[in-house]
């Protein structure tokens, strides 16, 4: 179960920690993991009452069938869970533009001069943050023929910054 990725925006005002425009790029995920938990337990109660009225009917086999089923069922929603709030933030503030990008709860962060940073495109489609040897990418969750614009607006940014 793949998330479609998409993007979302959210620019404009400080969010407290920032200093200038703030740029959000997110998954679209159609269910929350708090979501995803109820959806899991209700098919499984559901599952698990077939597979108890096979039980008695007896059909024996259909019962480790099942749990098969549904420990793999869990997997993936745990996999799909896990990356249901990656994001990527860049952060422009007057002396530095701040890059971060969360993967399955990892968090890593790069910040880069505001005046030596360019934005360009990278080979593999995706945006590069650049100032010097520094490189930080964005637009893993942008559709690939929205990536331009997004690059041109993040240029914008950075100039108003």
């Amino acid at each position: 179960m793949a998330a479609q990725l998409m993007d979302t925006l959210d620019f404009g005002a400080p969010d407290g920690q920032a200093e200038g425009y703030v740029w959000v790029c997110k998954r679209n995920c159609s269910m929350s993991p708090s979501q995803l938990l109820g959806f899991f337990v209700s098919l499984s109660l559901v599952s698990l009452l077939v597979a108890g009225l096979c039980w008695l009917g007896g059909a024996k086999l259909v019962t480790p069938f099942t749990l098969l089923e549904l420990l793999v069922m869990a997997v993936a929603l745990l996999a799909y869970a896990r990356h249901a709030a990656d994001r990527e933030r860049v952060i422009f503030g007057a002396e530095r533009v701040v890059v971060e990008w969360e993967n399955a709860g990892r968090v890593e962060r790069a910040e880069l001069p505001t005046r030596r940073t360019r934005i360009l495109m990278h080979d593999d489609g995706l945006i590069v943050f650049r100032a010097g040897d520094q490189m930080a990418f964005v637009g893993r969750y942008t559709r690939p023929e929205r990536r331009e614009k997004l690059a041109r607006d993040l240029r914008r940014a950075l100039i108003a910054a």
